[in-house]
């Protein structure tokens, strides 16, 4: 018995690893490997130890095992508790720009080499020139807004 209990968790181990890595982490093959060695090793060794005919029989009960699972977990729909079933709707910097508009003042708080930081309404916005260099504390203003670009020029010229 020492020997079926060995082949019966081998094989056991294997297949439960083989579905974690379907179900819980796809993708790494990892524990899919692993379980798949597991398995050939318990079905080897039905082979190998008890002939061709129980060899047989583990490797098929293996794979019926196998089959009966994947077909019960799509009947069922257990797959779905697993998917993502909301979507993001949401953009990057989406309504960046809010609140600002074209002749607004503001105030470099870095160097604009052309691109830095200035601060209009004290919050702070990366921002950019015409490729003239704007030294850090000059004032700006918003000469153009287009989708989350802001592009300045200096005041003080």
């Amino acid at each position: 018995m020492d020997g079926w209990l060995a082949i019966i968790l081998l094989t056991l181990v294997g297949l439960v690893l083989i579905y974690l890595e379907l179900i819980f982490i796809p993708g790494t093959t990892i524990l899919g490997g692993l379980g798949l060695v597991l398995t050939g090793i318990g079905v080897y060794m039905a082979y190998d130890r008890y002939g061709t005919v129980n060899g047989s029989i583990v490797l098929g009960a293996s794979l019926l095992v196998t089959i009966v699972a994947l077909v019960w977990s799509f009947r069922s729909n257990a797959w779905s508790k697993f998917s993502l079933k909301e979507k993001s709707e949401g953009k990057v910097n989406q309504g960046y720009t809010e609140g600002l508009q074209v002749g607004m003042p503001g105030l470099a708080v870095s160097d604009l080499k052309p691109i830095g930081k200035a601060e209009f309404n004290n919050k702070s916005y990366e921002v950019k020139s015409h490729g003239h260099l704007i030294e850090s504390g000059s004032e700006v203003r918003i000469i153009k807004l287009s989708s989350n670009k802001i592009i300045v020029e200096s005041i003080n010229t």
